[in-house]
């Protein structure tokens, strides 16, 4: 197995917060820097690098819009409710703005060395002297034929107020003389966001041009008669949370208020090119009022998050190798037929090893079947084309039973799932929007069968969204069964979430915020009694974020009590692992690579050396934060079918648990580093990739042709 950092010798009690968490907010910051390292992967493709960086910036967007957003409204609100490690609303945001400087200036580096990179592979980005007089011409003609008719210039002056610019907007300030009175005037100009952000010039040699480029290269022709002084691109960045009262009349009506209101939260960072024009910089940071805003000046580019347009240039030899998924032999040896399928044995789909038309064909075969009469299924994130919204659709005007739980509150998704709900309503499905204080996060689907005298119930439980996009890049798992108990569970769950009828006879799932975490502590609770008695112990868990002090204070509990855990989490981590007295027996570790770790597995020894047939394992809905254990509906679900039990373990927790080229390990400072690849190089994804899983193979596939994974040897 990989080595993860010893723990720290120091034997000072640790007993102040700051001692016993990480702060969310670094946390978050420090797993961005790991996406952004792995643009500075040599042994990426070129262009999969660039897509990291992308990636990496589009997340810091995402974090100062909601997170730095939430802080700065603490502070203005004069809230001291302090964090997990016990700093106030202030020290976090004046920690944050200078990692998130550091981080912002570490894109910027990475950037110049990737541009580098790009030019001597004759792919050029933002580069004007790319361009010859053929290509001069060609530019000139592309900004009067299709730029120039959809901007719409403005002077600023008493006369024409400062125009409101959305969140996200991307916007040049020209300063200009007119050459007729020497009178100088202030202009904007927005850049719509039906326009490219970067616009590829025709011919084999591949060149992007910023739409601000382009823009201000031509400003003579938008502003005849002028000269132009100076001229600078900027970008802005708004509140965007969306705060619902609990009183809240009309769920819909209020959420589609809000989201009008988000566009014009106040602005939290200016990006802005350090060549701007002096005066109409001075205007711009006057009109928007950024007091609060944290401003960046950069000579580089502004929005690298729009580099993702690049990444699309086809060139397949600077990309990884195209991966298809494997569909199951399993649902394949029985025609296709997912009912029978899975009627023969519970069967779990790995994500995106797997392919995620299997749970769109269990949604559309029920739609199709004159034996199915009701569907029922949780909808988080379904995409702007989603292929389950049509299967439901159909089975309502089949005549079907169909119930639909659309979470509005899914952050980012609230104009899509408004639209989706609306859709699904006008065909005749019965729409829910579950709690209004609760986001209803759990991921599953029933579909209830008449059979001979009888109703079967199949379920679909998943750890990720119902998403066509993100299947193919999130790691998933789909985990379906006909056990009449989990049948008769998921039907109390849906009753819960659409009628608030509380489940009091719930056998195997266990639901936040009702029982979900009691069911955790009982579970660490039995590791920590069973070392205590000399019994073996230990605690596997793969999550994405792991903040809530409730559920690590008790795996405190549970390493001073000698069992040893094991931790995958890909975010952010508050638990400080490898400290004496409090956590030496902890070990974290986060992978970041080509897929985006997203499944939930927890794993307890259950008395015996783990992995072993006994343990107790389950998949969930829910990362052990504060929000999902309290705030959310979320499940739980157990895993006792052999083979699948088997998979999860001895395939997906032991391989995450084993890999070395994607992994880094979390000190106890708090720090990252990489773990070293070992004589052994192991890699997960490629593990995944590679072979068949086990619950999914079929009788067709020969029973060796899994290699067994080892601690102690890795891949046989």
């Amino acid at each position: 197995m990989s080595t993860l950092p010893e723990p720290l010798n120091d034997d000072t009690p640790v007993d102040a917060p700051q001692d016993r968490y990480f702060n969310r907010e670094l946390s978050w910051l420090a797993f961005n820097d790991r996406v952004l390292e792995e643009a500075c992967n040599e042994h990426y493709p070129l262009l999969e690098r660039l897509r990291f960086l992308s990636i990496s910036a589009n997340n810091l967007d995402e974090f100062m819009m909601i997170r730095v957003a939430g802080l700065i409204g603490m502070v203005q609100r004069r809230i001291d409710t302090p964090s997990i490690d016990g700093r106030t609303p202030n020290q976090q945001l004046a920690a944050v703005r200078e990692a998130v400087d550091e981080l912002s200036e570490r894109q910027q580096a990475v950037w110049r060395g990737l541009h580098e990179m790009l030019d001597a592979a004759g792919i050029h980005v933002a580069d004007e002297s790319y361009m010859d007089k053929q290509g001069v011409a060609w530019a000139k003609e592309y900004f009067v034929e299709e730029i120039m008719p959809i901007l719409t210039p403005q002077a600023i002056d008493p006369a024409h107020p400062f125009p409101f610019v959305q969140n996200e907007g991307l916007g040049v300030l020209f300063n200009l003389t007119r050459e007729r009175d020497g009178g100088q005037v202030i202009e904007m100009v927005l850049i719509p966001p039906a326009l490219p952000r970067f616009v590829r010039m025709p011919g084999e040699t591949a060149v992007y041009l910023p739409i601000e480029t382009l823009v201000c290269r031509h400003a003579d022709r938008l502003f005849p008669g002028f000269k132009v002084e100076g001229d600078g691109a900027f970008r802005i960045l708004r509140d965007s949370d969306i705060e619902i009262e609990e009183e809240a009349e009309d769920l819909v009506r209020t959420f589609r208020s809000a989201i009008q209101r988000r566009r014009r939260g106040q602005v939290i960072q200016l990006e802005i090119q350090d060549d701007c024009d002096p005066v109409a910089e001075a205007l711009l940071r006057d009109q928007l009022e950024i007091h609060e805003a944290n401003v960046v000046k950069t000579g580089g580019l502004i929005g690298m998050s729009d580099l993702e347009q690049v990444v699309e240039e086809d060139r397949p030899e600077m990309k990884f190798e195209a991966y298809s998924p494997r569909y199951p032999e399993r649902i394949m040896e029985h025609d296709g037929d997912c009912f029978a399928a899975i009627r023969e044995k519970d069967i779990v789909i790995h994500h995106p090893y797997e392919s995620f038309e299997v749970v769109v064909d269990f949604i559309r075969q029920a739609a199709a079947d004159p034996d199915v009469v009701a569907i029922k299924q949780t909808l988080y994130r379904a995409g702007n084309q989603s292929a389950i919204i049509s299967a439901l659709i159909a089975a309502a005007e089949a005549g079907k039973s169909v119930t639909a739980v659309v979470e509005i509150k899914a952050r980012f998704d609230e104009e899509q799932n408004l639209m989706w709900a609306g859709k699904l309503e006008r065909a005749g499905v019965q729409v829910i929007y579950g709690f209004v204080d609760w986001k209803t996060h759990a991921k599953v689907a029933l579909v209830i069968r008449r059979e001979e005298s009888e109703y079967r119930t199949y379920c679909h439980f998943g750890t990720g969204n119902y998403h066509p996009v993100t299947t193919k890049i999130y790691t998933d798992l789909s985990f379906f069964t006909a056990d009449p108990k989990m049948g008769r569970d998921g039907a109390r769950l849906f009753n819960f979430i659409t009628g608030y009828v509380e489940p009091r006879k719930v056998k195997h799932l266990a639901i936040s915020p009702l029982n979900l975490r009691e069911e955790l502590v009982s579970l660490i609770d039995t590791e920590i009694a069973n070392a205590q008695a000399g019994k073996p112990s230990g605690i596997w868990l793969k999550m994405n974020q792991l903040t809530d002090d409730g559920m690590i204070e008790k795996l405190y509990e549970a390493s001073n009590a000698g069992v040893e855990v094991q931790v995958v989490c890909r975010g952010i981590c508050s638990l400080r692992p490898g400290v004496p007295g409090m956590s030496e027996n902890i070990q974290v570790k986060s992978i970041i690579g080509r897929f985006l770790e997203h499944s939930r597995v927890f794993a307890f020894a259950n008395g015996e050396r783990l992995p072993n047939a006994k343990a107790k394992v389950f998949i969930a809905s829910a990362d052990w934060m504060s929000r999902n254990l309290n705030r959310r509906v979320e499940v739980l679900v157990p895993i006792r079918n052999r083979t699948v039990h088997r998979q999860m373990l001895e395939q997906v927790l032991l391989a995450n648990l084993l890999d070395t080229e994607q992994s880094w390990a979390l000190h106890p400072d708090g720090s990252y580093s990489r773990l070293p690849a070992g004589d052994k190089p192991f890699n997960c994804h490629q593990y995944f990739m590679t072979n068949p899983s086990l619950s999914g193979r079929g009788g067709s596939l020969e029973a060796g042709r899994v290699p067994t994974l080892s601690l102690r040897k890795g891949a046989v």
